[in-house]
């Protein structure tokens, strides 16, 4: 198994499949995939996933020669995912993806393996995936975003929560259903909360509220045509 560290992956994840290799007896690779050094990466194109999962392919390739398998999923090939580019440049395979498994299926299995804290986890894209395209990335800034989600976290328990750096300010979403239940008090409470966080920047972002989209602050015009698979082209991001 390998798992991949960097300043956009948050520290509780490592740990978790630490404690899961630790427990399962897997024989984890601890890996730095290193895209932090690729000018590519930091400067966050729109196919800046591209970049990533060539780094972390590459690194694992030079460790092993066994076939190098990933997560992705059948839903995985309704969005555009740049990074599934870099797997076929490398031959990754998808064995879920070509199985046509699921999400849910894939939730519903870990149920059913008696894996329950990891069929409930809520999705959870890498921290630079808050960082609006065209906006370059650097670890302090996602050390920030991280601080951020895990302030309000604390003020309210919510399906999705995430902190957006976009051109305009900071936008705080929160799925719509636990948004929409929030008083006034519990709204002005999550905003100063992050406004504590970015405090120290010189120059400070105006921050707000707003109801959770999936992959909005990834601004795009390619849509995804995966052939491989069979799938329709699909104009979404993750």
């Amino acid at each position: 198994m390998f798992h991949a560290v960097s300043p956009a992956v948050p520290p509780e994840a490592t740990q978790r499949v630490r404690d899961f290799a630790a427990r399962e007896g897997w024989r984890l690779h601890v890996i730095d995939a290193a895209e932090f050094e690729r000018e590519e990466y930091v400067s966050n194109p729109s196919n800046r996933c591209f970049y990533c999962k060539r780094s972390l392919y590459s690194v694992i390739a030079e460790s092993t020669s066994a076939q190098i398998v990933s997560g992705t999923n059948a839903d995985d090939l309704h969005e555009y995912r740049p990074g599934l580019e870099a797997a076929r440049v490398h031959s990754v395979r998808h064995p879920y993806a070509e199985l046509g498994v699921t999400k849910a299926d894939i939730r519903n299995m870990a149920e059913s393996l008696g894996l329950g804290e990891i069929a409930s986890l809520p999705a959870s894209p890498c921290l630079s995936s808050r960082v609006e395209t065209g906006i370059r990335i650097t670890p302090p800034l996602l050390r920030l975003i991280h601080a951020a989600e895990l302030a309000v976290r604390g003020r309210v328990a919510a399906r999705s929560i995430r902190c957006r750096l976009r051109k305009s300010g900071v936008v705080i979403e929160i799925d719509g259903e636990t948004l929409s239940r929030l008083t006034a008090t519990q709204r002005d409470d999550m905003l100063q909360a992050a406004t504590r966080v970015f405090a120290g920047e010189d120059d400070p972002y105006p921050i707000s509220l707003a109801p959770y989209r999936v992959g909005s602050a990834f601004l795009h015009k390619e849509t995804l045509i995966n052939d491989e698979f069979g799938r329709p082209d699909a104009p979404s991001c993750p």
